[in-house]
């Protein structure tokens, strides 16, 4: 059949049209209103067969943050299995680089009086020979009391079975005789086992040595030429990252230093604190119960109580239940103490992060690669989050300025 023109009516009539299948009518008013509104889709109608209206816009969202909290999981617990696994070397870095913290204000200092490789052997000789003079004040503190030590605390456990056997315990008589005898036993029956462990003890010794020598050999590096270094590295880079780079380095750096120098002075000043106060109670082996709580508070949050228990243990075996009492109100003390008005002072501005935050970065670190992820692990997730939080106010001040 042809119109007026003389062309003959398409498939698209009107005629055509009404003797269709109501599917087939349907689709065509779709297509041409499609072609009469420029290829847009009228609004009510989908694309046949794409049903994204099907899953809720809630669980997109969630969805969609979901697999990205995986990846972040997977990529932090891939970095600690990897701090794990290359222990030695993690730590000897780890070690390098606060040494390059700590030593670095005074090695600037020097480096106006004597030339730079002068100011750092300087810096770095007397830091060997502070360390080794503390070692041996502990070592003389106690082979000087030695023999005091070994009466005192000979007394001090009759002391604690006397106790025990009364209430609220009433412990059997000899309950701790018995299991100094189970002790003696034990180790008499795994002979073999104890001599295999004190050999690992010199394998021990030599990794220790391994990674002293090896910190010591960056650090010299860090210090003398750290910032060539960075800049050779930055140089490597396309041009066009390398502003974000460099914003990341610095800032990870700063929060890296400002951590390591809080941390030294919350953990000597936790130590003076300790040592003064044994001393004073009249407990013995004070300076190194002291130097104990300093290592130990590099540990946020379980480190020092830890070494502070010790502490209250020592005092329990030497001078009685009282003394103990004592030196436990002292642990409180010295805790409310940290964490009310050190870590606001010296730590607030390296470390931004929440006590749980800090909580859990030391477990999880812990148990993924030992001591040495909970001791890496709170400087680290306060570097990364620092880095992101510059990264983030770059790119809106660079939006802004566009």
């Amino acid at each position: 059949m042809r119109n007026r023109s003389g062309r003959q009516r398409g498939p698209s009539s009107g005629a055509h049209r009404a003797g269709a299948p109501r599917s087939t009518r349907g689709a065509l008013r779709t297509y041409g209103a499609l072609r009469a509104g420029g290829g847009r889709r009228p609004a009510g109608t989908r694309r046949p067969g794409s049903g994204g209206d099907v899953v809720a816009p809630a669980l997109r969202v969630a969805a969609a943050y979901g697999w990205r909290l995986i990846v972040v999981g997977v990529a932090v617990y891939a970095v600690f299995v990897a701090l794990g696994r290359f222990h030695l070397v993690t730590l000897a870095l780890f070690a390098a680089l606060v040494l390059t913290a700590l030593l670095g204000p005074p090695i600037n200092l020097l480096h106006r009086l004597m030339p730079r490789s002068a100011a750092v052997a300087v810096a770095l000789v007397g830091s060997i020979v502070l360390l080794f003079g503390v070692l041996s004040l502990i070592g003389a503190t106690v082979a000087g009391e030695w023999q005091g030590l070994r009466r005192e605390f000979s007394g001090g456990v009759a002391r604690i079975e006397r106790w025990l056997e009364g209430p609220p315990f009433h412990l059997r008589d000899g309950t701790l005789a018995h299991l100094q005898e189970w002790v003696s036993r034990f180790v008499s029956s795994h002979r073999g086992t104890v001599i295999s462990t004190a050999l690992s003890g010199v394998d021990r010794l030599v990794e220790a040595l391994t990674v002293v020598a090896l910190a010591l050999f960056c650090s010299v590096f860090f210090l003398h030429s750290g910032d060539r270094m960075w800049q050779w590295f930055g140089g490597q880079l396309p041009s066009a990252g390398r502003p974000s780079v460099h914003l990341a380095g610095r800032t990870a750096w700063s929060t890296f230093t400002g951590y390591t120098r809080g941390i030294v002075v919350v953990a000597a000043t936790n130590a003076v604190l300790v040592g003064v106060g044994l001393f004073v109670l009249g407990v013995p082996l004070a300076v190194p119960l002291a130097v104990l709580e300093f290592f130990a508070a590099f540990i946020p949050l379980v480190g020092s109580p830890v070494a502070l228990a010790v502490a209250a243990v020592v005092a329990l075996a030497a001078k009685g239940p009282v003394v103990a009492a004592v030196v436990v109100l002292l642990i409180v003390v010295i805790g409310q103490f940290e964490g009310h008005v050190l870590h606001p002072l010296v730590m607030s501005r390296a470390v931004r992060l929440h006590p749980v935050v800090v909580a859990l970065a030391v477990v999880c670190g812990a148990v993924t690669a030992g001591v040495l992820g909970a001791i890496v692990a709170v400087p680290l997730v306060s570097v990364l989050w620092s880095v992101y939080g510059a990264l983030r106010t770059r790119r809106g001040s660079v939006a802004a300025t566009r």
